[in-house]
């Protein structure tokens, strides 16, 4: 099959050699989001609650970019740096996602990308 790689200037560039996502068919790999700011490539300020809240708002972004949304989500990967913040992430996932919600992960990590506390990546399905 075919791949097509999907971009936008919403969500932050890639900062390695990766692709913000592929899309294969129906089936869409978003790589990992930390929270950045598209237009500054800095972390966001405000704490964990603010980088969780980026995370999906970069996430989104792409999700729209290759024609679907977050509800299209049918696989999310968290990786975290403290675990301690998961009942965080479920609080402001909720805000996000509506039953049936997509499969999750969750991994305790030592260290992320540029200092970031979370990070993201998912497989979206579209129909």
């Amino acid at each position: 099959m075919k791949r097509e790689v999907i971009h936008t200037d919403e969500a932050p560039a890639a900062i390695g050699t990766y692709s913000q996502a592929v899309r294969v068919g129906n089936t869409v790999y978003l790589s990992g989001q930390i929270p950045l700011l598209p237009e500054s490539m800095t972390l966001v300020e405000g704490g964990m609650e603010a980088q969780i809240a980026q995370v999906f708002q970069n996430l989104g972004a792409v999700a729209r970019a290759a024609g679907g949304s977050l509800a299209d989500i049918v696989k999310l990967n968290i990786y975290l740096t403290d675990l301690a913040h998961f009942p965080l992430v479920n609080e402001i996932m909720a805000r996000h996602f509506e039953e049936p919600y997509p499969a999750r992960a969750a991994v305790g990590v030592a260290a992320l990308p540029k200092g970031a506390a979370v990070e993201m990546d998912a497989v979206m399905e579209l129909g």
